[in-house]
């Protein structure tokens, strides 16, 4: 076997030289040159739309450059399928995971393979794929059935596939975005395992503090090009690679004015509502929200977050309780009268619930006025009228785009988020209630809408903010709800950290200050 070494004396098992990618109207790739050694994390940083995940799709398998060559141990290698790629052992998990949810782990993981052909023999290869996981600290029962999962454990899968495919190269495309951050650490510890026994692993992501705890060395992207390749993690710092991956300082700690909370806008009472499986989702909610604040919800993933903003927003039913808005009840009604009275929601899946994603920028900035003046008028849309609105909003929240007539889907995560915020902010609303708004965008598309969050609580709305992020909440908040099984565990105004930490774990803020004034006495 030839081996490629680097200038260093490091074995490069990938060695991807010159890739050029186009498609329609975009330069993906613009002669990208990256290396991969043995035994090491390396982490691939950029913005939405860098370039980083049609890159890795290159050496996956899934595209084929219009430039450039790709060597794998020293070797000259071209793949015109994932098939042939993970043949030579590259692997590539996704961020939106394929697998099937009827199916078990074992089934999930031997779907497509020659092996086994006429008979299954689930036990036995139950416990091949069981010794597999304990060996690389993938924690999951190879006998569940895949809806059973959580998310973490369903990337476990993922993984698992790959590695019992033979996979030496794992390519993660933004593995976190999913995650809890516990879910993140056992992440972590599986990679580092990997990686100790002579795998090698491709981080693509945004997060700067992930790349810096998990990678040991980094590459940055800007619009399809290598700003820095091959830095030694330890040797830089998170500003460092913010400006190399945005091109300016990047202000990790928003500026915050005091707040001047005004008259209530939102109140809810004892609230009651189901999930999609008819389970009990939320037990007895009752918080409020002001003129000119932001108030957190903070809670590990799964707690009621998406049941409380669906019912707030029109659309979950209530099953109990009551939601006021300006003191006028508008629990259980229709969608369009809670737009009627400022209702905006930024949801947490910008692409299923957020947009329509096969219509252009300008029907999905329209989408809440479409039937007003000047846009619509007795039934009729003026598209030009349409089109200068849409064009208008482009350049206010700088909605990276060739044209507005652009279908959203070819969006990426930042400019897709960019559109939903127009749409929304553009209503004036009197309550935004903002779910993950900045899940899955880079460091510098993050600072952009957290600002555009506090000019809308400056100007005197009022924000619900929910959200997983601990360090977002504490940096935005005025005060934070915590929720935990559907229930409220108690309302912190002093950002305690650990106090917040022990409500996210089911215990209510009573009896965590009833124990530490016992402990006092």
């Amino acid at each position: 076997m030839d081996e490629e070494r680097s200038e260093n004396g490091f074995e490069n098992v990938v060695s991807m030289r010159g890739i050029t990618k186009r498609f329609p109207g975009v330069l993906a790739n613009d002669k990208v040159d990256f290396d991969l050694r043995k035994g090491e994390v390396h982490a691939l940083l950029g913005e939405n739309g860098a370039g980083k995940s049609t890159l890795m799709n290159v050496l996956a398998g899934l595209y084929r450059p219009e430039e450039g060559t790709i060597r794998l141990h020293g070797k000259v290698v071209e793949f015109g399928s994932p098939r042939e790629a993970i043949e030579e052992g590259i692997g590539m998990v996704h961020q939106h995971f394929m697998l099937v949810p009827s199916q078990s782990v074992t089934e999930n993981i031997l779907l497509g393979l020659k092996e086994p052909r006429f008979r299954m023999q689930l036990p036995k290869y139950n416990q091949i794929i069981g010794e597999m996981a304990g060996k690389f600290g993938l924690h999951v029962d190879p006998a569940a059935k895949v809806w059973q999962l959580s998310v973490g454990e369903q990337q476990r899968v993922e993984i698992l596939k790959m590695l019992y495919r033979g996979a030496d190269v794992l390519i993660m495309d933004e593995p976190t975005a999913v995650l809890a951050p516990t879910e993140i650490s056992e992440l972590f510890n599986t990679l580092r395992s990997m990686t100790e026994q002579g795998k090698s692993v491709v981080f693509i992501s945004h997060k700067l503090h992930e790349v810096m705890d998990i990678s040991d060395r980094v590459t940055v992207l800007r619009k399809g090009k290598v700003t820095s390749s091959g830095l030694n993690t330890g040797d830089v710092t998170r500003a460092d690679l913010a400006h190399l991956m945005v091109g300016r300082d990047v202000v990790f700690q928003v500026e915050k004015s005091e707040a001047h909370a005004g008259d209530m806008v939102l109140s809810v009472e004892e609230l009651e509502a189901k999930n999609d499986k008819g389970l009990p989702a939320l037990n007895g909610i009752s918080l409020n929200v002001r003129q000119g604040e932001i108030v957190g919800l903070a809670g590990v993933a799964g707690n009621g977050q998406k049941e409380l903003a669906e019912t707030l927003a029109g659309l979950r039913p209530v099953t109990k309780g009551r939601i006021l808005v300006n003191n006028q009840d508008v629990t259980n009604k229709p969608v369009k009268l809670g737009i009627r009275h400022g209702i905006s929601l930024i949801p947490a899946d910008r692409t299923q619930v957020g947009t329509a994603p096969n219509l252009s920028v300008t029907d999905n900035v329209i989408m809440k006025n479409y039937d007003q003046a000047p846009i619509g008028s007795n039934g009729l849309l003026n598209m030009s009228e349409a089109e200068n609105y849409a064009e208008d909003l482009k350049l206010a929240f700088d909605i990276m785009v060739p044209t507005i007539d652009t279908s959203v889907r070819l969006l990426s995560g930042g400019n897709l988020q960019k559109v939903i915020l127009a749409r929304e902010i553009s209503s004036e609303p009197k309550l935004m209630i903002a779910v993950q708004p900045t899940r899955g965008l880079d460091v510098g598309a993050i600072e952009g809408v957290q600002k555009l969050l506090l000019a809308q609580r400056n100007a005197g709305a009022a924000i619900l903010l929910i959200s997983e992020e601990l360090e977002e909440l504490l940096s935005l908040s005025d005060r934070i709800y915590v929720i935990y099984e559907g229930e409220i565990m108690g309302e912190i105004r002093d950002n305690d950290i650990n106090k917040i930490g022990m409500m996210m774990t089911g215990t209510r803020l009573e009896q965590i200050e009833g124990e530490g004034v016992a402990r006092n006495e």
